[in-house]
């Protein structure tokens, strides 16, 4: 070996290095029962006399063309003193193709192909942090590689409703899960001298008039719910910059809003870095800059055209705004160029794109997200003995999500679908017969709302093709086991537009049916982002899995957990409800509002309303089954009451009582049933993930510090502990507690 490694190249000398090194890492989080934590660096401030002077020599319009776009994904740079653009990608997929730098067009460029890798909802479904920071390590080293600067994500918006366009995109509906999959992330990214740009800031958690509704939201539900995720990314992980969202909050919109970006970004958390507006959401000038803005992003109109652009130039001029206040944030630009070492002459981690590497950090999280929701008579894994043929049906086996829909995708050479999964791990003498089955279509005349902000989403042509139905039922008949291939995609699910309802679109209800009628033996696999109405198809079906878009080599995972190569150990980050009404801004009518919208669900978002409210989902939140099957025993703590300053430690035994090796998610909700305040019955407070070989045990440690038990007393303006009695659960789902402890706090 050691012969052969001289005539490899260092690109893949490293990429094979940062591949092991991932590996060892991921091994170890798995196999050892306690969580890795996670810390990322604060911007410092040893360039700041280095920064006074640059500011010192700068005119005015030199700063002034730092605060605008002055390309479609850069801000300016004053090339005579040394200042580079800021060069910005989108990326929550991965990085995004260069675009032209005046308008939206591609470039055309050759050199710009990247890794495709799994949507938010899926990081999120692994439930596992490990793989959330292989997650941002691996898109920082292509950043880096592509010489950029800031990646416009995380994108780590609560999924209020199901029928959000961006769910996909979004992490989960609970803040707890939320964070622990941000902050490792935003960690595994800046480590590669690359800025991480978290958004949208805040309460953005619809597409339906996005560009201007009015959310209103009471402050307990906002410390509670929507902002925890974003307080850890600044406090622990120590984002280099934040965007500021489209919409408005309490009358005032977001990248204008002083609460949000000065009292609660700055003064509360301490936060150092930059906030970036989203495209075209700045709607003023001298407020904007006063209110915590500091880069304003846009679509084409001329550059110079921008709130922040010469209409700043002409404020300054006539003293509406001092060139001090101007000095704050060019400095913070600086401060953040330096701390990537963009500047400063460091040497700046150089990257890698598209590597081998990467695409199994991608097959990686792939295979961990991948949730199996129901396996009647083990009819998974699929055993092959005496198969002969297996009908694949679905527009799904062979649809690509890495390009599609309104907003970023990727460039990417490798996207396996589910179809070349199969055809890449069945053995030769098994025959596929593929059928399409149900088109993608949308009715024309309104095709055009793809990407439109409406409150209906795209309308889709839900009738068969009576030729292609034909296709799948001879080709179901024929077949020893069939494997539809349905869900959605990402022309259907979009930024940009929130979906009409929870109904499969494209007919594809009616064509299960059909399939099922003909061949008992068939399997259904869910490509998709956001929860469907699969109530009946799930009933019917004696195995159902739920995959995501899930990165270039989603087809291969999805292949290995189908045939057993892979145990599944997803869970789902969000609840699946029985019907729209029963989620809770449905059933308070309160989703999506006009020109405002008030969550009248307060702190009862996803589980946390089914849960107390006792109605029951389709599937809940953190759910996921294996192959194998686990007991939970000897539950305990190290003590039996805490003070308010401490950690309780929280330890059980994980038994593998299955014949195959997997994975397990702990998870530890909390509960209080004598509050003296409104609670959710239960709330997530700690998950680890851990790997348990067949038939042995593994004890699983959480900490829980005191004070995330604590509650925001809107009086005191406050977190609060209320002392008394807590029950801490421990399961493997919200609805499947294995084991109760009662704890004291004092």
């Amino acid at each position: 070996m050691k012969n052969k490694i001289i005539y490899l190249s260092a690109a893949l000398v490293f990429a094979l290095f940062t591949s092991c090194k991932n590996e060892a890492k991921s091994e170890l989080s798995a196999d050892s029962g306690e969580a890795k934590e996670y810390k990322g660096k604060e911007i410092g401030s040893e360039f700041d006399a280095e920064i006074d002077k640059l500011v010192a020599q700068m005119t005015l319009e030199e700063k002034i063309g730092m605060l605008h776009g002055n390309s479609m994904f850069t801000s300016g740079g004053v090339k005579r003193l040394g200042i580079p653009e800021l060069k910005m990608a989108d990326g929550p997929l991965g990085v995004r193709e260069e675009i032209s730098r005046d308008n939206w067009a591609p470039a055309g460029l050759t050199n710009d192909f990247a890794t495709y890798y799994p949507a938010g909802g899926g990081l999120a479904a692994t439930w596992n942090a490990e793989m959330a920071y292989t997650f941002g390590n691996s898109l920082g080293q292509e950043m880096r590689a592509r010489d950029k600067d800031m990646l416009l994500s995380p994108a780590i918006n609560i999924v209020r409703t199901p029928l959000g366009g961006r769910t996909y995109e979004y992490m989960s509906e609970d803040p707890f899960l939320n964070k622990k999959i941000a902050v490792p992330l935003i960690v595994g990214l800046q480590d590669n001298d690359v800025m991480a740009c978290v958004k949208h800031f805040a309460a953005n958690n619809q597409e339906t008039n996005r560009d201007f509704v009015d959310v209103q939201i009471d402050e307990r539900t906002l410390r509670e719910i929507y902002l925890p995720a974003f307080e850890a990314s600044i406090k622990e992980a120590h984002a280099y910059s934040v965007m500021g969202a489209y919409n408005k909050f309490r009358g005032e919109y977001l990248c204008e809003n002083d609460y949000m970006l000065n009292k609660i970004l700055r003064d509360e958390w301490g936060f150092k870095g930059v906030v970036v507006s989203d495209w075209a959401a700045v709607h003023s000038t001298v407020k904007s800059l006063k209110s915590g803005l500091d880069i304003e992003m846009g679509t084409p109109k001329p550059f110079n055209e921008f709130f922040l652009a010469d209409k700043l130039i002409a404020a300054a001029k006539s003293k509406e705004i001092s060139e001090a206040e101007l000095d704050i944030h060019v400095k913070r630009i600086l401060r953040t160029l330096f701390q990537v070492k963009a500047m400063g002459g460091k040497e700046r981690a150089k990257g890698s794109i598209s590597t081998e590497a990467h695409y199994q950090d991608a097959y990686k999280i792939a295979a961990e997200a991948i949730v199996l929701l129901k396996n009647e008579n083990n009819a998974l894994p699929l055993k092959l003995d005496g198969v002969k043929s297996i009908a694949v049906i679905g527009n799904n086996a062979t649809k690509k999500n890495a390009l599609g829909g309104f907003g970023a995708g990727v460039k990417t050479k490798r996207e396996v679908t589910p179809l070349e999964g199969l055809k890449n791990r069945l053995p030769s003498s098994i025959k596929i017969n593929y059928a399409e089955g149900y088109l993608e279509r949308y009715d024309e005349k309104n095709k055009g709302n793809l990407g439109n902000i409406t409150s209906n989403g795209p309308v889709t042509i839900d009738q068969l093709d009576p030729a292609k139905l034909q296709e799948a039922i001879e080709a179901a008949k024929k077949s020893d086991v069939a494997i539809i291939f349905a869900g959605s995609n990402r022309d259907y699910e979009t930024e940009a537009s929130d979906r009409r309802n929870l109904k499969l679109p494209f007919g594809q209800e009616e064509l299960i049916q059909k399939v099922l009628a003909v061949n008992p033996k068939t399997i259904v696999v869910f490509v998709a982002g956001a929860p469907f109405d699969i109530d009946a198809v799930s009933k019917k079906s004696s195995a159902v899995v739920w995959s995501w878009f899930n990165g270039s080599e989603g087809g291969n995972a999805l292949a290995d957990v189908i045939l057993g190569k892979v145990n599944p150990s997803g869970k789902l980050p969000w609840t699946m409800p029985k019907t729209i009404m029963d989620s809770p801004a449905h059933a308070t009518n309160s989703f999506p509002g006009g020109k405002t919208v008030n969550y009248a669900e307060g702190i009862l978002v996803g589980y946390r309303w089914f849960d107390t409210k006792n109605i029951a989902p389709l599937f809940p939140f953190g759910f996921g089954l294996s192959y194998t099957t686990f007991a939970f025993d000897n539950a305990k703590t190290d003590k039996t009451s805490y003070a308010q300053n401490e950690t309780i430690t929280v330890s059980v035994d994980v038994k593998n009582t299955g014949k195959i090796d997997g994975k397990e998610v702990v998870q530890l909700y909390t509960s209080k049933s004598d509050s003296k305040i409104t609670r959710a019955a239960q709330e997530l407070k700690g998950f680890q993930k851990i790997l348990v070989k067949s038939g042995s045990s593994n004890t699983v440690t959480i900490k829980v510090p005191v004070k995330e038990l604590a509650y925001y007393d809107v009086a005191t303006k406050k977190w609060t502990v209320e002392p008394g009695k807590y029950t801490l659960k421990l399961g493997n789902s919200s609805r499947d507690i294995k084991k109760e402890v009662v704890v004291t706090i004092k």
